[in-house]
This record gives C-alpha cells, sequence and structure tokens, in this order.
C-alpha cells in the first residue's frame, strides 16, 4: 500500500468504533479536498446520511481487530485515520498481530506507521502518566503526574499533592474517564470505578439498546484500565488539533474551550486564540515521537499567569479537525497534500469570526443558546439529510422547539435554529 507522489485522489479510510459525530464531519472535509473516503464504522453512523463515502464497512464490536484487518486489506488506503481512541487501539493491535506474524513487517504494519507515527511509542501514547513524562522531558510545562496503582498509592499522593486533584484513566475519551475530586472519600469512590472493568449488566445495556458493541469485550476480558493521579491547574480549559507527517506539524488550530457539555464534557464552543506553549508544545511532541496523521493536545490555561500546561494527547481526530480555516490552519488540505505531493489550493477561511459554535454540540447542549447566533454557527448544510437527523434527535431529548429552514446566510439559518417553531424544511 505504497504512497505514490503521483497520486491525484488519495484513498482515505476512516476507522471508528461509535457513532460520534465528528467522524462524519471529517470524511466531508476530506471529500471537499479531494480525497476517496471509506469507513469502517458501526451500522447506523452519521456519515451514512452524507455524500461523502464511497463505501462503508461494517464494524463488529466483537470482533474489532478483524473489522478492521478486512476493511483494510479491501480498501487498500493511502492513509487510515482513527476516529476515536479505541479505534486507535485497535490498529496498535492490529500492527502487533502483523508484527508477530511477519517479523520483517507488512504492507498493514507500514500502512498504520504511516497513518500515526512510529509504532515505537504507541506504548507512551497509550499511557497518560507516561505520555506526561515524555512531554516534561521536552520542557513543555505539565502538571505533577504519577500512576496510582491501587488506594495505598492513592492515599500517599494526596498527602503529598493535597486536593483537588484530577483522577484519569487510560483508554477512555470524551471527559468519560476523568474525574476531579475533592476530598478522601471521592477519590476513593472514584478511583474504585475507574480502574473497575465496565460492568457486564452495562455493557449488555449498551449492545441490546444503543447497539454499541464497544463495552462487551473489555467487559467479558474484566480489564482493568491504569489510573493516574495528576494536580489540579485552576484555569480554561484549551485544546490543539494538527495535523502531522513524519515528526513534523503540518497544519494545526489552537482554540481556548468557551462552553462545554458538564464539568469533564467535550467542548461546544471554541474560539480561535494565539499562545506561544500551545504553538511549540506540538512541534515538541510531534518531533519527540515521531507522530504522522491527526492528533490533539488538550491544555489547562492557568488563570493568575497564563501558563498553558499540556495535560493530555488525543491521538486521533479531534471533533474541531474539519474547520478549514486558512493557510496552514487546514489539516484535511495538509493530508491531502503530503499524499499528493501538491500544493493545495486552500479557500479562504469559512468565518472571519474567533468564536465557534460547535454543531450540533452547542445546539444539543442549548437550542436557545446566544452562541448559534452571535458566533459562527458550524452547521453542514450542504448534507441536509445529517442536519435533519440531528433535528429529530434533539426533539426525541426533549427539546421541542427546534428548527431548521433553508435561508442564505450563516446567522439567518442559526437563528432559525435557535427559534420556537417546531418544523424541519430542506
Amino acid at each position: 500500500m505504497p504512497v505514490s507522489t503521483t497520486i491525484s485522489k488519495p484513498t482515505v479510510l476512516l476507522a471508528t468504533t461509535d457513532r460520534w459525530y465528528p467522524t462524519a464531519r471529517l470524511g466531508m472535509a476530506l471529500a471537499e479536498v479531494g480525497c476517496i473516503v471509506d469507513v469502517v464504522c458501526p451500522s447506523s453512523h452519521p456519515i451514512q446520511l452524507t455524500h461523502s463515502v464511497r463505501r462503508i464497512h461494517r464494524y463488529n464490536g466483537l470482533l474489532p481487530i478483524s473489522s478492521f484487518e478486512r476493511a483494510i486489506r479491501e480498501v487498500r488506503p493511502d492513509l487510515v485515520v482513527p476516529g476515536d481512541d479505541l479505534a486507535t487501539w485497535h490498529l496498535h493491535e492490529l500492527h502487533r498481530r502483523e508484527l508477530r506474524k511477519n517479523p520483517t513487517g507488512s504492507e498493514i504494519c507500514d500502512l498504520v506507521e504511516r497513518s500515526l507515527g512510529s509504532a515505537a511509542n504507541f506504548g507512551v501514547i497509550a499511557a497518560r502518566n507516561t505520555f506526561m513524562q515524555v512531554a516534561k522531558e521536552e520542557g513543555i510545562r505539565v502538571p505533577q503526574s504519577a500512576v496510582v496503582g491501587n488506594l495505598s498509592d492513592l492515599h500517599e499522593w494526596v498527602a503529598r499533592i493535597g486536593f483537588p486533584i484530577v483522577l484519569k484513566a487510560n483508554g477512555t475519551s470524551g471527559g468519560d474517564g476523568v474525574r476531579v475530586v475533592l476530598t478522601v472519600e471521592e477519590s476513593e469512590r472514584d478511583f474504585r470505578k475507574l480502574q473497575s472493568p465496565p460492568l457486564l449488566a452495562r455493557a449488555v445495556k449498551r449492545a441490546v439498546i444503543d447497539r454499541d458493541l464497544t463495552l462487551l469485550w473489555p467487559s467479558l476480558c474484566r480489564r482493568r484500565p491504569v489510573v493516574s493521579a495528576q494536580t489540579f491547574v485552576a484555569g480554561r480549559e484549551a485544546t490543539s488539533a494538527l495535523f502531522c507527517w513524519k515528526g513534523n506539524v503540518l497544519a494545526s488550530l489552537h482554540f481556548e474551550v468557551i462552553q462545554k457539555t458538564g464539568a469533564t464534557g467535550h467542548a461546544t464552543v471554541v474560539r480561535q486564540i494565539d499562545h506561544e506553549e500551545m504553538s511549540s508544545a506540538p512541534e515538541k511532541i510531534a518531533r519527540r515521537l515521531n507522530l504522522s496523521g491527526f492528533h490533539g493536545l488538550d491544555y489547562m490555561i492557568e488563570d493568575q499567569t497564563g501558563n498553558a500546561y499540556l495535560i493530555e494527547i488525543n491521538p486521533r481526530t479531534t471533533q474541531v479537525g474539519h474547520l478549514a480555516l486558512g493557510e496552514g490552519r487546514n489539516l484535511p488540505a495538509a493530508l491531502w497534500q503530503v499524499l499528493t505531493g501538491k500544493r493545495h489550493v486552500s479557500k479562504s477561511s469559512i468565518t472571519s469570526r474567533d468564536t465557534i459554535a460547535l454543531f450540533p454540540q452547542e445546539w444539543k447542549r442549548d437550542p436557545a443558546s446566544l452562541f448559534l447566533v452571535q458566533a459562527y454557527h458550524d452547521v453542514p448544510w450542504r448534507e441536509p439529510a445529517l442536519v435533519n437527523s440531528c433535528a429529530a434527535k434533539v426533539r426525541v431529548l426533549g427539546n421541542p422547539k427546534v428548527t431548521v429552514m433553508r435561508s442564505n446566510s450563516n446567522e439567518t439559518r442559526s437563528a432559525a435554529m435557535a427559534g420556537a417553531t417546531p418544523s424541519v424544511g430542506d
């Protein structure tokens, strides 16, 4: 599966284990810059409602590695892009399996490393505390952190650091494996929860009701996540989205989080910022870990000093990765350029506004949010089936005052979506 500099339409395989909406947005963006897009995903993924995908390959949560391997062999892509953390771990495992069968390497091993970066650093990326130590070695500002293997380790950390502290479980994302704790009782309770394998009853419920098999295998195997502790940084959250190639950052986006879902949930409104530490940290991390593909870095910007503390890496595309915000700020265009060997004639930024309300995240959080009008509301109007599907789901969740209607401007459309007419147009 070699990459040729004469490719005119590179083939990208999106690989995802859940029905995360941003994966659909990235598929649309990749198709728009000139890529052929295939996807391996669970059934009823929102990307099926778009016109961006050539073929859809079924992901089976009970045979996850085989699902990815089969799709790769059928598609023979130039690059594979994981859409969530679990997809990245599946690709790591597929690489390990292939290497055991073919110690000198294989086409699949080459593809995974070309897509993600050096396999020698897969273990660093998968272990939160190890990654933090590597970042510290590179001179990047990070909070103190340590692995807590048991309650004795936890008590020792609390006695030395004090409260509040942050507990994080490896292999989790979207805030699911993060807890900010203020007391000994909270820390013990949340440590036990984070370290416990998924309950079989919960895994079965997710499989039957939500048609989501991702928890079944960890539940059956009784895998216990590694939990680490970090010092708490009082401040505001920020994030960087990157496209890297052989240790170099080719395109990047830097945002401050303005609004989000819950204390540890994902961002729903972001604002573009320039921050020296957020610009230099990705360069150091990409070089040290020899990264390729899409990655994200999360930070806390300290209130008192404005210093940016790197708190974790997301080894996959993030929910802002599709945004085209100009030269050097268009990640899909950077991917196309590196695979074709040609310069992509990027369009100007999709907006002149710094603040962006992510769709449908902010809309789902609050259909009457002022950000839907005052910020740039990133609605994929070219895919009405996708927008209407989101509208229907928002109503089911208890927000009946939702409108989607045709208009000539983003401002008018967003205002309509925040209105009170319970009807959906095309």
